[in-house]
């Protein structure tokens, strides 16, 4: 038997994300044979300290503390961009002109400027066999990828409704500290881009339909916050006597929307729904049948078949058989998995992809069209919620079209 040759990783970033990405890629080659193996070569952090106890902590080789210097390296194949989204651009075009495959977080840019240039980069490099993906990971939840599955099948026919939500409650104290996800600068937007990125992602994937014009508008709650780093107390948050800085961003995003296959959508993003912790949740309606998701219950998918009537209900699959995407690799039937494991199956998908010298999913190109989304969205919540056409999109159906803008404004 040959032995499979190593892809040596480098990662930016070490944070939450950089967390859940080192965990991918050392558990990735335990549960599932790969043709490369991941070899987790050095991490890059600006603090020397912090970076190398990350790197001791979460099973990195060695440290650079720029960038710049993880690039140039001969004993990096592949560049794994975990930072905020205003770095991504600089370093994903620099890694893959430089010949590094890259995988990038999600949302891909700031801006579709930033974007566009990404993908233009992807695009030439994937012409010399050098490839990227953007990590959208909850296409790898097996249950989703089920949903994906039964649309692509036909089992629901015709599709009519897409329903999309992204619930958390993380920010409603308003003595929450003021964190780089809340400036602009770096983030490029709040509820919108951080989670909202997702639901519009998951819900084009599974019906296989691009969102091409919407009505939108944008909340921001809590102007002010604690300055991050001053006055903080127990749980990190500064208190009502601390310094505040202003928030640059949304708390919530919402909107309606056409798709390019007929369908409508209703879509909304929030950190201000109480008690609801990580409810990423899609429904789609068809003409034979319905399908929910709900992130909080992620091992189940919930099924509508119209032909069943007058008794039939809607039916819970449990998303635990060999038979299902992802799972069989992992434990007995009934045993559910976890929020870290899309991000193993991620890893999984981008190797085999990478090994056979194909395009991985979702592209840079496929991350474009959710950034062209999310522009719009800003666009159209600016304008007082004026209908707004999707830059790119081949246009809208029906009735709708006489009343599309053409002003799709700038992120």
């Amino acid at each position: 038997m040959t032995e499979s040759k190593p892809l040596r990783v480098g990662m930016v970033g070490y944070a939450f994300m950089g967390a859940a990405h080192s965990h991918a890629w050392r558990t990735a080659p335990r549960f599932f044979d790969l043709p490369l193996v991941p070899e987790l070569a050095a991490v890059a952090g600006r603090d020397p300290e912090r970076v190398a106890a990350a790197a001791a902590k979460l099973g990195w080789g060695s440290t650079e503390t720029d960038w710049r210097r993880l690039i140039e390296r001969d004993d990096i194949d592949l560049i794994d961009i975990c930072t905020p989204g205003n770095t991504h651009a600089e370093i994903a075009i620099a890694a893959l002109e430089a010949g590094k495959h890259v995988l990038c977080e999600k949302p891909l840019a700031n801006s579709v400027a930033e974007a566009e240039r990404m993908t233009a980069a992807a695009d030439s490099a994937a012409a010399r066999g050098v490839l990227s993906m953007c990590g959208f990971s909850y296409r790898r939840t097996p249950a989703l990828a089920l949903a994906k599955r039964l649309v692509d099948s036909g089992a629901l026919g015709e599709i009519r409704h897409v329903r999309a939500q992204y619930l958390q409650d993380w920010l409603t104290d308003e003595n929450a500290p003021l964190t780089w996800r809340l400036d602009q600068s770096k983030s490029g937007s709040g509820s919108l881009g951080d989670i909202g990125a997702h639901i519009i992602d998951a819900a084009q994937w599974v019906t296989g339909q691009n969102i091409v014009g919407l009505s939108a508008l944008l909340e921001t709650f809590v102007k002010e916050r604690p300055i991050a780093g001053d006055f903080v107390g127990l749980g990190g948050y500064g208190g009502a006597d601390a310094p505040r800085g202003p928030v640059t961003v949304d708390d919530a995003a919402a909107f309606t929307a056409r798709l390019d296959g007929g369908a409508v959508g209703v879509f909304e993003a929030t950190r201000f729904a109480l008690g609801r912790k990580n409810a990423m949740r899609l429904e789609v309606n068809g003409t034979k049948g319905s399908l929910a998701f709900d992130f909080e219950d992620m091992n189940s998918l919930w099924v509508y078949d119209a032909a069943q009537e007058p008794n039939a209900g809607f039916r819970r699959i449990q998303v635990t058989e060999p038979e299902h995407p992802y799972t069989g690799h992992w434990w007995p039937v009934g045993h559910g998995l976890g929020y870290e494991h899309a991000f193993t199956h991620q890893v999984v998908d981008l190797v085999e992809a990478i090994a056979a010298g194909k395009q991985p999913t979702p592209s840079f190109a496929d991350a474009l069209t959710v950034q062209r989304v999310l522009e719009a969205v800003e666009a159209s919540a600016a304008d007082e919620s004026r209908w707004t056409k999707v830059s790119g999109s081949a246009g809208v159906s029906g009735s709708a079209r006489a009343s599309v803008s053409t002003r799709v404004g700038g992120a």
